[in-house]
């Protein structure tokens, strides 16, 4: 089963059956599937036409890097960052010296203006 698993994973699936006699022991260890049957009854066919899950898979493998097509892949969203002047002070110097890196001035002298107040 350990080799089936690690095989399952690689192998990314569009379409997955777990067909044992317990899926629910081994479905938190599939990492990599597109739509995944639970048990002996749960033919593919009902994901298709009667189940209701989303049919809008990753194909060829593409389940390693990306899910099925739901209801979040059309809502807009934003992320939001929110620091204190404590832990810029503390923090922004390893930011300063990863933007030197990446040879991005501007990022740098953004922290360093407001580390120094001016």
């Amino acid at each position: 089963m350990e080799e089936a698993i690690c095989l399952t994973n690689d192998l990314a699936a569009e379409h997955l059956i777990l067909a044992v006699e317990n899926p629910f022991c081994i479905l938190p260890r599939i990492r990599n599937a597109g739509s995944i049957f639970l048990g002996h009854f749960t033919p593919e066919t009902l994901g298709d036409y009667l189940a209701g899950p989303n049919h809008i898979l990753p194909t060829s493998g593409t389940a390693r890097f990306f899910s099925s097509l739901g209801v979040d892949d059309f809502c807009k969203r934003s992320g939001f960052t929110f620091w204190t002047k404590r832990g810029l002070q503390k923090l922004g110097p390893s930011a300063i010296a990863l933007a030197e890196i990446e040879g991005l001035t501007a990022h740098a002298a953004a922290v360093r203006r407001r580390i120094s107040g001016e």
